[in-house]
């Protein structure tokens, strides 16, 4: 029995997420997403998801899957992050949890394991 689709997908979504192709990742993302993030924000739409992921282009940001789990209509992807900006880096543990509907993801939310210090690296770096 091979993979379910929709773990096959997820992965997809990190080798292109890990290559730094956002374009890529937003693929595999419905265009009317609603995406929750760590720090309880909440970005609405595929292009608003691929958009904030073009501040990542003086980050050094990886996701190595754990493991993945998956079916018809959910996949909940166990990963390992790492991200390292100049001489500051974090590393933490997340649970992507995602509604799959055609093979694209409809919405996601995102838990972490020290969810205020993932919030804390990152409000370093906005703008």
């Amino acid at each position: 029995m091979g993979e379910h689709p929709n773990a096959a997908m997820f992965r997809q979504a990190m080798d292109a997420f890990n290559a730094g192709d956002p374009a890529g990742f937003a693929r595999l993302l419905a265009d009317d997403v609603v995406w929750h993030q760590i720090d309880g924000g909440t970005l609405n739409g595929r292009d608003a998801v691929e958009g904030s992921m073009s501040g990542f282009a003086d980050i050094d940001f990886t996701g190595e899957i754990h493991d993945v789990l998956a079916t018809d209509d959910h996949v909940v992807g166990l990963i390992n992050a790492h991200v390292k900006v100049g001489d500051q880096e974090i590393k933490y543990r997340t649970a992507e949890i995602l509604h799959v509907s055609d093979g694209k993801v409809t919405e996601r939310w995102a838990f972490s394991d020290d969810p205020q210090a993932v919030t804390d690296f990152f409000s370093q770096f906005d703008s």
